[in-house]
């Protein structure tokens, strides 16, 4: 059973740093990407940053310069660390993950809250 964990998120006033971190366990395949998607109240789901296994990343235009994405292939951990906040990145962050083994899985974390106060 793979499961993700986030950790990291809080209140922060605007200009600040946050840092979430995920770890995921129970798989016995390497992530083929790790993501974060974040969930503001009355929208949908966005890609906020995702990574593959060879380290190539992809950004939202709205946290470019501002968010780096990172990831640990050996702890099956990875962290968003997310500077210069602003109120609209008031979200839950979740961690996401796929493994690609004939098909495609994909799991979610719980979600972790980040409130940015102006």
């Amino acid at each position: 059973q793979v499961q993700l964990v986030e950790s990291g998120g809080g209140l922060v006033q605007a200009g600040g740093s946050l840092r979430l971190s995920c770890v995921a366990s129970g798989s016995i395949f390497t992530f083929n990407t790790m993501a974060w998607y974040r969930q503001a109240p009355g929208k949908q789901r966005e890609l906020v940053a995702a990574i593959t296994n060879g380290g190539s990343t992809n950004y939202a235009d709205s946290v470019k310069g501002r968010f780096t994405i990172s990831r640990d292939n050996a702890k099956n951990t990875v962290n968003l660390q997310m500077n210069s906040l602003k109120p609209e990145d008031t979200a839950v962050y979740y961690c996401n993950a796929q493994v690609a083994v004939i098909r495609t899985y994909t799991y979610w974390g719980q979600g972790t809250q980040v409130t940015v106060s102006s």
